[in-house]
């Protein structure tokens, strides 16, 4: 990712905070954002694993796709919103109940990944969806998602005008509980709208951390009073870019523009439970014959996550078999401090992805041995509503 000169850097209404609480600012995605801060990315890591992390995402991408001329029909005007945006992912949008979130893909026509986002279906709007995609394609998806729309449905950004902040950890539940009570009853991949401090806030019970935790999505004007708020709870730290990093890469979760690109499909990413059902059937999404066919195992390479002895292997690292040949490349790498361990996400043939298979990578031009495990690494805890009886 090129790096912006400080001053090209957008803000976000948190910059402030960020400064005064000691936050180390970098440069990320076109924003000046905290990596770490003072007590450093392994404390912040383990806060957030324990307890609850709070993090200013408001780099992302959130934005709503409504209809322009709704029926007054909920299911037509759903079924009417979610034919615009299906020819351009793999998910099944047309099947979401209300206020329900789904993590799919914006596929090129090849089945290459061009971003992966969430998809939600509006608890109180026929034919609205609310969707958020990442930092550094956002501009790319939403020109891409409203010239699908046209004159059917209109396309608004809400990066410009709303803060986006990630709650998560085994205890922001119980800080949700007093901000937004209701929020507590929301489900794994459910979303809807509170009221805080006199304006509506987007709350949905997802992140990118593997724990329970939230997404809020919340007006300029008020993320500074919501973030104190938060953070008046003892149990609550900030935390910056590097702890959310190493946080997804313990949970096994993709980073777009590394574990995924727009050479790589769903398939070879081991994303293939974001191919919806119903799509597979109608083979009616962006590089279905591809994408079937390496379903069926016509695959020429998977990804895998390594466990690695020694040093971490970062991005572009080779990885070898166990001759020392090359047979993939590393993806994303870092210490899992949950593990004590050194780990990574990289892609081989599927000759050599078998759990427990023994490979190595290359460090600085050292040979280290690694072995193939499940992911996650680190088991995820999201929450499931116990199903009725």
């Amino acid at each position: 990712m090129a790096q912006s000169t400080a001053e090209t850097l957008k803000t976000t209404p948190l910059v402030e905070r960020h400064i005064a609480a000691g936050g180390r600012m970098v440069p990320f995605g076109g924003y000046n954002l905290p990596v770490q801060y003072p007590t450093g990315i392994m404390a912040e890591h383990k806060w957030t694993r324990e307890f609850a992390g709070l993090f200013d995402v408001s780099h992302m991408g959130p934005s709503f796709l409504t209809l322009n001329s709704p029926s007054g029909d909920a299911e037509a005007d759903h079924a009417a919103i979610a034919a615009i945006i299906e020819p351009l992912i793999c998910g099944d949008i047309a099947g979401l109940k209300s206020g329900q979130i789904r993590y799919t893909l914006l596929l090129n026509e090849t089945g290459g990944a061009l971003d992966d986002l969430m998809v939600a279906r509006s608890p109180l709007f026929g034919g609205s969806l609310y969707i958020v995609v990442n930092a550094g394609t956002k501009d790319g998806d939403f020109a891409r998602i409203a010239a699908a729309a046209g004159d059917k449905a209109k396309l608004t950004r809400a990066d410009g005008d709303n803060a986006l902040l990630a709650l998560q950890g085994p205890e922001a539940v119980n800080v949700m509980a007093q901000i937004a009570p209701g929020a507590v009853d929301l489900g794994f991949m459910q979303y809807a709208p509170f009221d805080f401090a006199g304006q509506k806030i987007i709350v949905a019970r997802s992140g990118y951390t593997g724990e329970d935790g939230f997404e809020i999505l919340v007006p300029n004007a008020n993320a500074t009073a919501l973030w104190d708020a938060l953070l008046a709870d003892d149990r609550v730290k900030p935390i910056g870019l590097g702890a959310r990093d190493s946080l997804r890469l313990e949970a096994g979760l993709p980073l777009y523009g590394h574990d995924l690109n727009e050479t790589i499909s769903p398939i070879e990413a081991g994303l293939g439970f974001a191919v919806s059902k119903r799509r597979r059937e109608a083979a009616d999404f962006p590089g279905a014959s591809r994408i079937l066919a390496e379903r069926e195992g016509g695959l020429s390479r998977v990804r895998v996550g390594l466990i690695v002895e020694g040093a971490p292997a970062r991005e572009g690292a080779e990885i070898l078999d166990a001759s020392g040949t090359a047979i993939g490349v590393v993806t994303s790498g870092g210490f899992a401090p949950s593990l004590g361990k050194a780990i990574a996400l990289g892609f081989v043939p599927p000759s050599h992805a078998a759990n427990g298979t023994l490979l190595q990578v290359s460090v600085r031009g050292r040979s280290q041995s690694a072995q193939v495990v499940e992911t996650p690494f680190v088991p995820h805890r999201y929450f499931r509503k116990p199903k009725a009886s």
